[in-house]
Order: structure tokens, then sequence, then C-alpha cells
């Protein structure tokens, strides 16, 4: 229940993977939103491996690399800022549902980009990192069964894809979208900010 508890309170906060998830439903449709979830909760899956064979404790304890993962994630974290800063306006109205749906699905990645996307963005986030590493050192004894953790992982794996699924659902609803799609470009914009300081945040705590 605590594991939940805690799982669930990190996974709402604000931050690159609703920074993503919010990108993808607004840019490109519910359909590759809800593959960028589940890329993002199979991400999950990285930080509970690391985490199960005790590589986790090793990163914390070397700051080289926990540096260098730092650096590598700022560095993903810009790229997909970029992209999100230089959004442009749409060059036509769009007044149909049916025309929404035709631009979305025209300028639409492809399932596996939109996978690797939520996949990347999830497995280097440090901040995510640290978390599965203060939760397997402090919340889930040492005496625990390596089975049993990794069926915590499984969960927090399947409810991290859930809930992000669930937010891309209400996110890409034709009249929440219809209502934002023409000024989608200043998210596309406000999201690649907040990834940019994050980035920044990054490589100045790295410093």
């Amino acid at each position: 229940m605590i594991i939940a508890m805690v799982h669930f309170l990190a996974v709402a906060s604000p931050g690159p993977d609703f920074a993503v998830v919010l990108k993808q439903s607004i840019q490109h449709g519910r359909k590759t939103a809800l593959y960028t979830s589940a890329g993002i909760g199979t991400g999950i899956l990285v930080h509970v491996l690391y985490s199960l064979v005790g590589i986790g404790l090793v990163i914390a304890k070397t700051p080289s690399l926990l540096t260098g993962l730092k650096y590598v994630a700022a560095s993903y974290f810009l790229y997909i800022a970029w992209h999100g800063l230089r959004a442009k306006p749409p060059e036509r109205a769009i007044n149909s549902d049916q025309q929404v749906k035709a631009e979305l699905e025209q300028s639409a990645p492809s399932p596996f980009k939109a996978f690797s996307t939520g996949f990347l963005i999830n497995a280097l986030n440090v901040k995510a990192t640290l978390f599965f590493i203060s939760l397997f050192s402090m919340v889930i004894s040492f005496e625990t069964p390596t089975q049993i953790k990794a069926l915590y992982g499984i969960y927090m794996a399947v409810a991290t894809g859930l809930w992000f699924s669930f937010l891309s659902l209400i996110l890409s609803h034709p009249r929440i979208r219809n209502r934002i799609i023409t000024k989608g470009y200043w998210l596309d914009r406000i999201m690649g900010l907040v990834l940019l300081i994050l980035a920044i945040e990054l490589v100045i705590g790295s410093l």
C-alpha cells in the first residue's frame, strides 16, 4: 500500500513524462500518445532491473557514473525541447473533426518511434533513477524476496503505463483537443521550455 501511494505521487507529479504525453496527445493524437505511454511504462522496467541487481547502488555511489547519466539525460531532454520550442502555428484553419484527424495522422510518427520516445524519456530520467534507488533501498527491505521485488516492479510499470494512457485519452478527447488544437503549438513550446529547464537543472547539478 505504501509503495503504491509513493509511486502514484511520483508518477502524478509533473515531469518530462507528462510533458511528452501532453505534446503527443495535442500534436499527434490519441494513438501516438498511447504508444508513448506504453513506452513510458516499459521504461520503468529499466529502473526496476538495475535496482534489483544492485547496479542502482553502484550508480548512486559512483559520482562519475551518475554525472555521465545526467549528461546523457540532459542531451535527450534538449533534443525533445528543441523540437517543442520550434513548434509553429498551423498553416491553415482546421474546421472539422475529420480534418483534424487527417492532419494528425499525416504528421504522426511511427508506432515504434512514439514508443521509443516514451521509453527513452523515462529510462533516461535521472530523477526516476534516484526515486527507484531510494524506494528499493529504504521502502523495500533487503530481506524481501527477489520475486516479490520483481512483482512490485511489474506493478509500477503497468500502473505507470495505465496512468499515462488515461491522460492520453483525456487530453486527446475531441472536445478538449479541438479547443486547443489551434493553440497547441504554444503547449509544445511550453513543454519544450519545461524540458529545457530540466536539462539545465541536470547540467548545473552535475557541476
